[in-house]
């Protein structure tokens, strides 16, 4: 869904290229909750910290999940000191990122790397990062190929307004290569990927998210897709995703939950009254019951780790990303 990117909308994005001669091995220390790498000439290897290596060539993607780290090197096993990237760097204020243009070698090398970390968070954006393995890689030779033309021109310059095009740049790449890694050939996205394409449950689930304030019924659905309500609800059900009025609660309280994170001013009735509760207590009693705890709990502390555990678990199984 369109909103699920833009939660992990580029802001402040750290943005490095690298001219690299072998050997070589390059530490990215801050865990960033996604970071995209690709190389524009040469190539090496990234090794994150868990999960098993994978090859970059040119024009090829990579992006990482965190929180763990990874390395970048010439090739497994290589002889070359590591070189932490981003202690010196980073703004956590920021998210943990920011530009700076580093890590260059001396003189060109054969390897020109381009790293982009993603201040990515918050409970919208959670399904997304949720659906995607630790490492994900995508061949070169497919919509990307036309920003990375962009991005190695910008990231070499040093111009006005530089920061805002590279995070722009950076949002249309990552966007691109998360479309080809859910459609590629023998792929299995997660339900409400596969959704969205659907001529009935798309339009309907589009409406969910736009306006999730909205008193939506399975019978106004219905009508603004321009079908029966049983007609609605079978196109919902081969994609494994739950019911319309499940997903706007989901939504409701996944944009409550940012709103109480990162907005410490907006009072809990504000809260309400912005996903469609007409009173704080109606949406305290539904938030403690999908969240574990009262939104003012939820302000102070987070979840209960036991309890977004037991959530994302449940919730990844009625998405069909795991099995139950």
């Amino acid at each position: 869904m369109d909103d699920l990117f833009r939660g992990v909308r580029a802001h402040g994005s750290l943005f490095g290229s690298s001219a690299l001669s072998p050997p070589f091995s390059l530490h990215f220390v801050d865990g960033a909750p996604l970071t995209l790498c690709t190389v524009l000439s040469g190539g090496g290897w990234i090794v994150p910290e868990h999960g098993d290596p994978e090859p970059l060539r040119a024009y090829d993607t990579v992006v990482v999940r965190g929180p763990g780290t990874f390395r970048f090197v010439d090739e497994i096993g290589t002889g070359a000191e590591p070189v932490a990237c981003g202690e010196y760097c980073a703004a956590p204020e920021l998210g943990g990122t920011r530009y700076r243009r580093g890590w260059r070698d001396d003189g060109a090398g054969p390897t020109t790397l381009i790293v982009g970390a993603y201040p990515a968070g918050g409970e919208v954006s959670r399904p997304l990062l949720d659906a995607l393995p630790v490492v994900l890689r995508v061949d070169g030779g497919g919509t990307g190929d036309a920003v990375l033309d962009h991005l190695a021109a910008e990231v070499a310059a040093d111009t006005p307004g530089q920061q805002v095009v590279l995070d722009r740049l950076l949002d249309w790449m990552l966007v691109c290569t998360l479309r080809a890694w859910f459609d590629r050939p023998g792929g299995e996205p997660p339900a409400w990927w596969t959704a969205q394409r659907d001529p009935v449950a798309g339009p309907a689930l589009r409406l969910l998210h736009d306006d999730p304030a909205a008193p939506w019924t399975v019978a106004a659905l219905a009508a603004r897709a321009g079908v029966s309500r049983s007609t609605l609800a079978k196109r919902f059900a081969p994609h494994g995703g739950p019911p319309p009025h499940t997903k706007q609660n989901r939504r409701r309280m996944a944009l409550a939950a940012d709103l109480l994170a990162g907005r410490p001013a907006v009072t809990v009735s504000e809260v309400a009254r912005s996903v469609g509760y007409a009173d704080a207590f109606g949406f305290s009693a539904a938030f403690k019951r999908i969240r574990g705890v009262t939104p003012s709990e939820y302000r102070k502390h987070g979840s209960p780790p036991e309890r977004t555990a037991a959530r994302v678990l449940s919730e990844r199984q009625q998405e069909g990303i795991v099995e139950g």
